[in-house]
């Protein structure tokens, strides 16, 4: 029981980092139709961001304690981010918007590219470690053992969902990009202006994909400039589990993702008589995630994003 016990608790913190992840892949998918794979890309220049910005300030002051200095690295991290994929939008996908669905498609997995060779020279190739800034004592709870680190991803998880649930659901912002992904040309007769409103989702999904980084690096302790594909990839993986252009099924996907990764590489050497060891975890989730798809193509949660006129 220790053991399932500690094996949920790393598989929400793991689902939590793929639920911010995946929340950007189903914002932009939901209002214009595409899926951004660069993004997991904006959440490794975050991480390297942050670990730079970290290492100027223990030089410059080293008496600051860890928890603001990993804050004001977020900070920084998420304003970088936000940059990046305003730009990447405005470059790379606002020419191609009426063109065939390939086109863009296409250029997000070139632009994917372009970015990890630009970190690759940025920051040179090898691991970094990245450095903890938090207490090391871990917390007991119920046999199992969280840290602080881990503590603070779920709570900082938990207050983003909530801001971004309250930016859609109650403002004037989150009422134009509902408008917008229902149907962009009436959205604008109605004075929506579809190109503010999806540079704002670029933004945001940049945000929450900086948050994740961060969070991943504190995690792992290492960054890297190829850092963000697999996670992407897997986010990715829970927005279409969940239900792609639906927000909950994002975050519904990327918990049961990380659940189902974490108890699979705890208990998969014990069910394949020791063959599979918990590298295989990824496995479990996508089979999983081909069973889903099978029974309910559209995802545990469906999808909200309606035809164009």
């Amino acid at each position: 029981m220790d053991v399932f016990i500690q094996q949920v608790i790393n598989g929400l913190v793991l689902g939590s980092m793929y639920a911010l992840i995946a929340l950007g892949y189903t914002m932009v998918y939901g209002i214009i139709n595409l899926i951004n794979f660069a993004h997991g890309e904006v959440l490794m220049v975050a991480a390297l961001t942050s670990w730079s910005v970290i290492g100027l300030m223990q030089d410059a002051m080293p008496g600051m304690p860890g928890w603001l200095m990993l804050l004001m690295a977020l900070v920084i991290a998420s304003v970088v981010s936000a940059c990046l994929n305003f730009t990447i939008e405005k470059v790379a996908y606002r020419p191609l918007r009426n063109s065939p669905k390939l086109a863009p498609l296409i250029t997000a997995i070139g632009m994917s590219i372009l970015l990890q060779t630009l970190a690759m020279i940025i920051w040179k190739p090898n691991y970094k470690p990245y450095p903890t800034l938090l207490p090391s004592t871990p917390f007991h709870v119920g046999g199992a053992v969280i840290s602080s680190t881990q503590i603070m991803i779920l709570a900082v998880t938990a207050i983003s969902l909530a801001v971004l649930m309250w930016i859609v659901n109650a403002t004037k912002l989150g009422r134009a990009m509902r408008a917008t992904a229902e149907n962009p040309r009436v959205a604008a007769l109605m004075g929506v202006k579809p190109d503010v409103v999806i540079s704002a989702t670029f933004v945001i999904g940049a945000i929450l994909a900086a948050i994740a980084g961060v969070m991943f690096a504190s995690n792992y302790g290492t960054v890297h400039h190829s850092m963000g594909f697999l996670p992407g990839l897997k986010a990715f993986t829970a927005a279409v589990f969940g239900g792609i252009g639906n927000l909950t099924g994002a975050v519904v996907g990327g918990l049961l993702l990380g659940l189902i990764e974490s108890i699979g590489s705890g208990y998969i050497g014990a069910l394949t008589g020791g063959v599979l060891g918990s590298h295989y975890a990824d496995i479990f989730a996508f089979i999983v995630l081909i069973f889903v798809l099978t029974l309910r193509p559209s995802g545990l949660m469906g999808e909200r994003v309606a035809d164009r006129a």
